[in-house]
């Protein structure tokens, strides 16, 4: 077998499967502003677990890239997760929206497409700009002056990442050319 085949391993995979995990989260993301009480914090739970998965896809692929910022944004992305899951419990200390470390953690995603040679540059952007508008959320007040737009940039750029990861990965040639770069740089 070749390093080319759809092995569990393969880079594409695994793009794939961030992809599919993405879209859950998106999808119980949104389907937990429409359900009753009771069920929202089990709905946004699964969102919590589905954004995990995707965050420990993201590391193995974009550690690639540089190691230090793919563990940087996965430790952003893991402290929102915590941060929303003691949420659903109200028992959250410091009383931080999760959405300012998911805004560091898109930030980071989207420098780290940019560097990379296997995605698109221009989901970089997006992501970048996303994160832009997550971040405005470290403020109550200048999040409520911005909402909804605010909201945008965020949906618009993990929406095209996740599309983009679903039909078609990443190439799996200039992932393994980086992968390569990067064994030889250590």
């Amino acid at each position: 077998m070749t390093g080319r085949t759809a092995a569990p391993s393969s880079p594409r995979t695994k793009a794939r499967i961030a992809g599919f995990f993405y879209l859950l989260n998106i999808l119980t993301g949104a389907s937990a502003l429409l359900v009753a009480s009771p069920l929202r914090s089990a709905v946004l739970l699964a969102a919590a677990v589905c954004y995990i998965v995707v965050t420990v896809l993201f590391y193995q692929l974009f550690r690639v890239v540089s190691h230090d910022f793919s563990a940087l944004a996965a430790a952003s992305s893991l402290v929102g997760c915590a941060l929303s899951v003691l949420g659903f419990f109200h028992a959250d200390p410091f009383h931080t929206n999760p959405l300012v470390f998911f805004g560091c953690y898109c930030l980071l995603i989207g420098y780290l497409i940019l560097r990379s040679t296997f995605l698109p540059r221009v989901l970089g952007v997006l992501m970048a700009f996303g994160g832009l508008g997550w971040l405005t959320f470290v403020s109550p007040v200048l999040s409520s002056s911005l909402a909804p737009y605010n909201l945008l940039p965020g949906i618009v750029g993990e929406t095209a990442l996740t599309v983009w990861l679903l039909a078609a990965g990443v190439n799996v040639q200039r992932w393994e050319e980086q992968a390569g770069a990067a064994a030889n740089d250590r």
